[in-house]
């Protein structure tokens, strides 16, 4: 698959901390650090990885939109904006490019407020709890779901 289109793997707010914040929760992995092994694993699945990060909503929104044209799936761990964010929703359905929302921790054994996620409302699916693997899984469902739209 030398021409695949790559699989966009997009972070959220606060993500940047990674390794020194709450690491009780979030562990000690940085995002370089999972950047780097969801390379890898894509690499192991014939794909590439177009990896970004920002704290600004309307950033993911448009990286949502970019994709549209250029992803063949994508990878989402938009934070907190998973239980807030009408936009990335929106943005969502609106694209038609499958979407996997991921979390390094289980937001439904956390707090309340955590319970509802309005971008897994529109996701194909969720891959959470299990920490930087997480990403990993949520890379390997992406590029099968990409390998399984092209056949």
């Amino acid at each position: 698959m030398p021409d695949a289109k790559p699989i966009y793997v997009l972070n959220g707010p606060n993500l940047n901390l990674l390794g020194t914040r709450e690491p009780h929760i979030y562990g000690h992995i940085t995002l370089a650090e999972i950047e780097q092994a969801c390379a890898a694993r894509a690499a192991q699945l014939g794909r590439t990885i177009v990896f970004r990060q920002s704290n600004i909503e309307g950033e993911l929104v448009n990286w949502l939109q970019e994709a549209k044209d250029k992803a063949a799936a994508i990878v989402l761990n938009a934070g907190a904006y998973t239980h807030t964010s009408v936009a990335l929703h929106d943005a969502i359905k609106a694209i038609g490019v499958p979407v996997i929302e991921t979390h390094l921790s289980n937001p439904a054994a956390r707090e309340e407020f955590r319970h509802v996620s309005l971008v897994g409302q529109a996701a194909k699916g969720v891959i959470a709890g299990f920490g930087a693997t997480s990403y990993l899984l949520a890379v390997e469902a992406a590029a099968l779901i990409a390998q399984e739209s092209q056949t």
